[in-house]
């Protein structure tokens, strides 16, 4: 007789030691208040509200990682998710192989969050955690473009920019996060991809060692929040949701 298998787990890695520069001095950008709770608190909860996630590891300012712990400690999650703050990286890539360090061996799908997005919808973490569970080795959510884009020269700041090329906007999508990966093939890639190499993203990573990505619909709501008026419309959401959900 077959032994039973052990439940599928997933861990979910949150850079946040980023200084957040463009939503200007003070704070930083994680740890801003949203609606009166750190920014941060609502990405925790935002993985921790899909009940695959048993586990999520918060990757903080090198000198902070003490401060960021404690102040988790004030918001507690369910028995069901355990959480774990560890010191981070220089960068967000050295910070997320710092987190991915941190996994025990028995993780099999391992997402990768933008603090900065604090309100991604429970069932767009749920769609990336079920592309990986049914063999994706990695996958984004994303969503198609509302703007015309153009391909330009850079020039310096201020000065008019040669357009050069207007890329096809039915093949673009802006990619969001939960960002969803078999842990190996996360592993390997942020070994094989020198820093500074130009991917902007995890996924980018893996494209570079040959290996698929997919997309799965992503949410209006799982904005990245980083300038100002990002977060006045994020606080607009979180009113709108506190008001009609129940959302703490």
């Amino acid at each position: 007789m077959s032994e039973p298998s052990r439940p599928v787990r997933t861990a979910a890695v949150i850079p946040a030691a980023g200084r957040g520069v463009r939503l200007g001095p003070g704070t930083p950008k994680a740890l801003r208040a949203l609606g009166g709770t750190p920014m941060l608190v609502h990405a925790v909860r935002a993985m921790a509200a899909s009940r695959a996630v048993s586990l999520i590891v918060v990757v903080a300012p090198p000198d902070g990682a003490a401060d960021v712990d404690r102040l988790l400690n004030e918001y507690p999650l369910a028995d069901r998710t355990d959480l774990v703050v560890v010191p981070g990286g220089q960068t967000r890539q050295e910070s997320v192989r710092l987190g991915l360090a941190a996994l025990p061996q028995d993780i099999d799908v391992v997402l990768v969050h933008d603090a900065a997005r604090p309100l991604v919808p429970v069932d767009t973490v749920d769609a990336v955690i079920a592309a990986v569970r049914a063999g994706a080795p990695a996958v984004v959510p994303a969503l198609p473009l509302a703007d015309t884009v153009k391909q330009v020269e850079p020039q310096p700041q201020g000065t008019p920019e040669p357009v050069v090329g207007t890329p096809e906007r039915a093949l673009l999508r802006a990619v969001q996060t939960p960002q969803g990966f078999d842990p190996e093939t996360l592993r390997k890639a942020h070994h094989a991809v020198v820093e500074g190499e130009g991917a902007t993203d995890d996924a980018g990573l893996v494209e570079r060692l040959g290996t698929p990505v997919v997309v799965v619909p992503g949410h209006e709501e799982a904005f990245k929040v980083t300038r100002p008026l990002d977060l006045v419309l994020a606080e607009a959401v979180l009113a709108r949701r506190r008001a009609t959900d129940g959302y703490v």
